[in-house]
């Protein structure tokens, strides 16, 4: 597969082709370089924030009457009255939540392979978690009244899906992924000290960030650490 990310503004790198999530590429500079997704890996990580919102979407595709089905017991199932797919459209209801979750799980093979470059001081932090959770309201409010049955409005969303990735992207925003809550990380305003400059950052880790050393990386606007 390729590479995941790749140094933005590297002023002595030797690297060449694609570069690794792993960090086969080390920039000398580490202080002028950034991390960046490929678009491939971005939009999987944009997608994959999306994972239970797929889930409401295929709720909503059960028609109300299959609710009031009686449950499938011995008599009915060898009778072949028992309804073992309840969607009214089946490909769509199963594909986007499978894409999605399959997405989720590269987001959380990314984050385990990056690459922590360098070391960095941590003088003070505070957690931000309503920054994730601010993040969801869009989410949501852009599923209000979509369903698949509805082919221009589905059309739409996905238009309005590509518009929300391209300005994501460009602002650097991917990780504000409000999963990420779910699978223990926490964003955090903390006071750091790299090479001896002292910087006011917005920092992501799996758990409680303490001041300290950490090891760090940064991708995009985001600082990534671990102990």
């Amino acid at each position: 597969m390729f590479g995941w990310i790749w140094p933005v503004a590297t002023l002595a790198s030797s690297c060449t082709g694609l570069y690794s999530l792993a960090g086969a590429c080390r920039p000398v500079a580490i202080t002028t370089s950034r991390m960046q997704f490929r678009l491939l890996s971005g939009f999987l990580i944009f997608i994959g924030s999306y994972f239970p919102l797929t889930i409401i979407l295929a709720v909503q595709d059960i028609p109300q009457a299959w609710w009031t089905r009686p449950l499938c017991n011995k008599t009915s199932f060898l009778a072949g009255h028992c309804v073992f797919m309840p969607f009214e459209h089946p490909a769509l209801a199963l594909t986007f939540p499978s894409m999605a979750l399959l997405a989720v799980l590269a987001t959380r093979l990314s984050l385990r392979k990056v690459a922590f470059r360098f070391a960095i001081e941590i003088r003070h932090a505070k957690a931000i978690p309503n920054e994730l959770i601010n993040y969801t309201f869009p989410y949501v409010v852009s599923f209000m009244g979509i369903t698949y049955a509805d082919s221009q409005k589905l059309l739409g969303f996905v238009v309005f899906l590509l518009w929300m990735f391209a300005i994501t992207y460009k602002s650097g925003q991917i990780l504000m992924n409000p999963l990420l809550i779910v699978f223990g990380w926490r964003l955090h305003e903390a006071t750091i000290v790299i090479n001896g400059v002292e910087r006011e950052v917005r920092v992501l880790k799996q758990g409680v960030l303490i001041a300290g050393t950490q090891h760090a990386e940064t991708i995009q606007d985001f600082y990534i650490t671990k102990d």
